[in-house]
Parts: structure tokens; C-alpha cells; sequence
């Protein structure tokens, strides 16, 4: 194994780190498949601005794809990793959806992250299996391996295009009656993007966490730093439900970048769960992703057999306009099979010791 550049098609080039954080906000605008995910505020604060790496594909002076990788250096070796999580974007808002824009885009991340700086680069890309067969051909071909130790995950995509009474109608019964009766039941809707209504969800979060006694999968501080770093344009909305006490008895953060709405967090209490409030909260998330021009909503997870309550929610939510998929998963490319040995033995790892700091997070609590 001894990976080489492969020339980008004559009519594209790639740049590399020569965008700053405004103009990136400005180039991943321009793309349908635009998520928080690659936002520059989401990776400076998980990993460091020093961490993260920007590719721009152009055709002439159109940009045509581009990515941003996280850069992690494993401790006591010399070699690094990147890794692009739903990227690369190559869904133009004013072009048709073209393959090749997607090769070019996996092309260069290969160039730059395997062949020149001799990485190993892991990508996540935004690609379900009901998409067409040519993308999952694309990766092959372009000398991407699917992880071995994966577990690809399942969603419900809800098509949220339609009108709000087609949207309503097309609810699984029992949940549209869940609805009604939380319109029923007084409950005021609170939503923003400010930091306030931000901290009153975190607190309601850890009161699920500490009920369930779930292990917290990701720091929720981290997103609120996000969000202050975040453009307007750009920032997750909160929504919480109050009662007519005042009480806070669910709440939900959404994002809504690019065409595709993603449902981030949510949380109830006792009390959320007889009024209804998530049921809600739901229902003015998705009129808050039409105002914001998206045509479809990512639910973010499903697993009807480990949770199927949280399922059987979901797709009720769907309802008609739901449509149960596959990410295609986590593909891999190395330099060397020795960059693959550390990439296997690193799956093994990593997993144990994340789990040995959550624990000593939740804790401290």
C-alpha cells in the first residue's frame, strides 16, 4: 500500500487553508447539504481552531465542493488523523447534484490528507442508502473502505416541503392526537437562540440524565459555546415548553443549516410527559425550519429496539413523510498498512476510553 496523488479532472482545482472563518460561513452557504457539523464554530470548539483544515474544489472560479477535516494528532507517534464529518459538501444550491462534483471533492481530500501529508482520513459522509448506488460506487473507486468495526446508524428523513395541514394530516393518528392535546393544555412555547434560553434547557437535560442515569454522550456545554461562536445566520434554535406555572417541562435544540433541519437535543421531565409539551415543540420546530428554508428533517437517530419509545415518537412524527434510512457509514483511506493497523487498533481503543471519562464526568456531577 503506497497511495500516490491522482490528478483532479483538468477543469478542477482544490485549495487548501486559504479560506478565514467568514469566508467559509460564505462558501458552505452556497451548498443544499450544508450542516452544523461543518460549520467552523462547531470544529474550532470541539478540537481548537489550530485543528481544523478547510478544502474548496472550484471548476473555473465556481466552487464546486469543499470540507472541513478535524485534525487530531495521536499521542506518542507521529502520525495524524483527519477525519470530515458530514462532508464533503457538493450539493450546490444553484447547480444539479453532479457525481463527479462528489469524486472531485473525495479526490482531494485523498490528495492533500493521505498522499501529501501522509494521514489517515476518516470521512462521514451525508450519503443514506436509499441514495443513488453511483455514490457508494464513487467512494470505492476513489479509494475509500468502509470502517470494519462499524455499526451504521438509522434515521427517520420527515419531507417537511408541504404545506403545514398536508404535514399535520400526514401525522401517524395517535401522535396528532398527542398534539391536540397539548394545544390544549395552555402550554406556552419559549424559543431563541440566546444564551438564557440555552442554559434553562441544559438544566432540564441533566435533570433527564440524572432520572435515567444516562451517560451524557457529548458535552452539552460544548454547545453552547458553539452557539455564541456561531454567525446568526447559523445559530441552533431552543425551544422549551413552560406550563401555566411557569415550570419548564420540555424542550428540544434544532439546527437549520443548508436544506436539511437536524433535531440535536431534547429533554422532558413527569410532567412533559402528561402535558404533551414535546408533541409541542415538535410541531413549532418544524414550522421554524420551513421559515427557514428547509425542505426536509433529519430526526437524528432511531433504534427501535434499544429505544422504542424514542422510535415509536419519531416515526409518529414522520407519519407519511417519513422515510426510515441508512448512513452509508464511516469510510477510511490510508497511506500505509500501517496507518490502517493504528486506524483498527485505534476503533478498539478510543471507544473504552471515552466511556472510562464519561463515567468520571457524570460522577463529578
Amino acid at each position: 500500500m503506497n497511495a500516490k496523488p491522482v490528478p483532479l479532472d483538468k477543469c478542477y482545482t482544490a485549495e487548501l487553508d486559504i479560506v478565514d472563518k467568514q469566508e467559509w460561513e460564505q462558501i458552505i452557504s452556497l451548498f443544499l447539504d450544508a450542516n452544523i457539523y461543518q460549520t467552523w464554530s462547531y470544529e474550532a470548539v470541539r478540537c481548537g481552531g489550530s485543528n481544523i483544515s478547510h478544502i474548496v474544489v472550484r471548476s473555473a472560479s465556481d466552487i464546486i465542493a469543499a470540507a472541513q477535516a478535524r485534525t487530531v494528532q495521536f499521542p506518542g507517534i507521529s502520525t495524524k488523523a483527519a477525519y470530515v464529518r458530514w462532508g464533503p459538501l457538493w450539493q450546490h444550491r444553484d447547480r444539479t447534484a453532479e457525481p463527479e462534483h462528489f469524486r472531485s471533492a473525495l479526490r482531494a481530500l485523498r490528495n492533500e490528507y493521505v498522499c501529501r501529508q501522509r494521514m489517515i482520513l476518516r470521512i462521514f459522509p451525508l450519503v443514506f442508502d436509499s441514495d443513488p448506488e453511483i455514490l457508494a460506487r464513487v467512494l470505492f473507486e476513489e479509494g475509500f473502505m468502509p470502517v470494519s468495526s462499524e455499526n451504521r446508524g438509522r434515521t427517520l428523513i420527515m419531507d417537511i416541503g408541504g404545506s403545514l395541514d398536508e404535514l399535520r394530516k400526514n401525522m401517524d393518528q395517535k401522535w396528532r392526537n398527542c398534539l391536540n392535546r397539548a394545544e390544549r393544555n395552555g402550554l406556552q412555547v419559549v424559543e431563541g437562540a440566546d444564551d438564557s434560553v440555552l442554559v434553562d434547557f441544559i438544566a432540564l437535560y441533566r435533570q433527564l440524565l440524572e432520572r435515567k442515569k444516562f451517560q451524557e454522550p457529548n458535552d452539552i456545554n460544548d454547545f453552547r459555546k458553539i452557539q455564541r461562536d456561531l454567525p446568526q445566520g447559523s445559530k441552533m434554535n431552543v425551544f422549551l415548553c413552560r406550563s401555566e406555572d411557569g415550570a419548564i417541562s420540555a424542550g428540544a435544540i434544532c439546527s437549520a443549516v443548508g436544506e436539511t433541519g437536524i433535531y440535536l437535543f431534547g429533554a422532558t421531565n413527569d410532567q412533559g410527559m402528561k402535558n404533551k409539551g414535546s408533541y409541542l415543540l415538535q410541531w413549532r420546530a418544524i414550522k421554524w425550519m420551513k421559515e427557514n428554508g428547509c425542505k426536509y428533517y433529519n430526526l437524528n437517530g432511531i433504534n427501535p429496539l434499544i429505544n422504542p419509545g424514542t422510535y415509536h415518537f419519531k416515526a409518529g412524527l414522520s407519519g407519511k413523510n417519513g422515510r426510515d434510512v441508512f448512513y452509508l457509514g464511516r469510510f477510511d483511506c490510508y497511506s500505509s498498512a500501517k496507518c490502517a493497523a493504528m486506524a483498527y487498533t485505534g476503533d478498539l481503543i478510543i471507544p473504552f476510553i471515552r466511556k472510562i471519562k464519561s463515567i468520571a464526568s457524570f460522577s463529578r456531577r
